[in-house]
């Protein structure tokens, strides 16, 4: 058989031919190698999106579950805070006097807790007017929480009755400093004998400022008061001339306080117009504990941690804080729910408990002299409160 024979250039054409089917197979096959490569990629990719987002969902539904029990226990607390608070309106709708009585159980039990431990912080420490400041700081505290907490409503001062505001507040500093410098000088019993006479200066006050002039029953009732408190003073076995005059010019001061506050009374309620005479009455006591004790209180500090230590003695400076603050709101809250004969009668008794109290609690020694005069002093300033209230009552009716 005789062979065709091949043209040159027809045998390179299919060689080349072939070369590039090679190659073409060799591309396809390393493009499928790199896709099957890649391929695990992708559907992991694609399982983790899945998965994620089956994570957020289930988080969402976790914090939509979360948040309608958070409203459920808060529908339910308020459910119940209102349920309390319905039954306790029906228990003083019903029982007026229990409501009463509460209101003076808590004004004489927090003033005498008051006196006692304001004493007992003298006896080792004694800076009245540092100690002045911390009673009004601490209030600025309590008040500031009775706010924020809608426990008490604020009401909103306007600068003509922040100035008004002013005399009344200096006054209020400056009785309760001289007070305090009077309880750490002599006993607190001589004190709150002493301060019975707040009446007398409050009378004579009264008929400077405006010209009032009470019937002469009430004048009368005032002799008791004098002469009671200068025979307790006679044999007073505590008296220095430092802590009378102090006491008594406390009594100066806050019988000027409440005249001069009395007009505020119709601009703002009791328990805000007190809060607002504490913040300005602080402002006012620092530059005098600053003034009188600035240079020897650091020391009295440390002394009185090294002899009580830190804890005790910052817990005392703040537990008297809060009673005087509270037994000062309490008396204005119980002043709202009884009559002011009421209120009269209630605040003899509350010196009353304090003197006797005091007495127990330090084992004061007082002479027979000093026990009649006390009792002479309270009795006539019963009196005076009684009469007195009387008198507004039909003045107004």
């Amino acid at each position: 058989m005789q062979s065709i024979a091949q043209p040159c250039g027809v045998r390179v054409l299919a060689s080349s031919r072939a070369t590039s089917s090679k190659n073409n197979s060799r591309r396809c096959d390393a493009v499928n190698v790199k896709m099957d490569k890649f391929a695990p990629k992708a559907f992991s990719f694609s399982s983790s999106a899945r998965e994620s987002s089956s994570i957020r969902g289930s988080n969402t539904l976790k914090r939509d579950i979360l948040k309608r029990e958070r409203l459920s226990r808060r529908a339910l607390k308020t459910k119940a805070t209102g349920a309390r608070a319905s039954a306790l309106s029906e228990f003083k709708e019903k029982f007026p006097a229990a409501e009463t009585a509460f209101y003076f159980a808590a004004w004489y039990f927090l003033n005498v807790q008051f006196n006692i431990i304001n004493k007992t912080i003298y006896n080792y420490f004694p800076f009245p007017w540092f100690v002045s400041c911390v009673h009004l700081g601490v209030g600025l505290l309590i008040m500031t929480f009775f706010w924020t907490t809608r426990l008490v409503k604020f009401e909103k001062p306007s600068p003509t009755f922040l100035k008004a505001l002013t005399l009344p507040a200096f006054l209020h500093a400056f009785g309760h400093c001289l007070s305090n410098v009077s309880f750490a000088t002599v006993a607190v019993s001589f004190t709150h004998t002493v301060k019975t006479l707040e009446p007398v200066f409050s009378a004579l006050g009264v008929y400077l400022v405006s010209g009032t002039v009470y019937p002469l029953p009430v004048y009368l009732s005032l002799i008791p008061v004098i002469g009671g408190v200068a025979l307790a003073s006679a044999t007073e076995l505590s008296f220095t001339w430092l802590g009378f005059l102090t006491a008594m010019s406390s009594n100066v001061a806050f019988a000027a306080r409440a005249i001069f506050s009395k007009k505020l009374m119709s601009e703002m309620s009791p328990l805000n117009l007190y809060n607002y005479v504490t913040i300005v009455a602080l402002l006012f006591c620092i530059p005098f504990a600053l003034l009188f004790e600035g240079s020897t209180v650091a020391a009295g500090i440390s002394s009185a941690i090294a002899l009580k230590g830190q804890k005790d003695f910052v817990m005392s400076l703040l537990s008297v804080g809060f009673y005087y603050h509270m037994y000062n709101q309490v008396a204005y809250q119980a002043l709202g729910k009884v009559e002011p004969v009421t209120h009269a009668v209630g605040n003899v008794g509350k010196r009353i408990f304090v003197i006797s109290f005091s007495i127990l609690a330090f084992g004061n020694k007082i002479s027979t002299q000093t026990a009649v005069g006390s009792a002479i002093a309270i009795a006539g300033a019963s009196a005076y409160g009684i009469i007195k209230a009387k008198y507004a009552e039909k003045k107004t009716a």
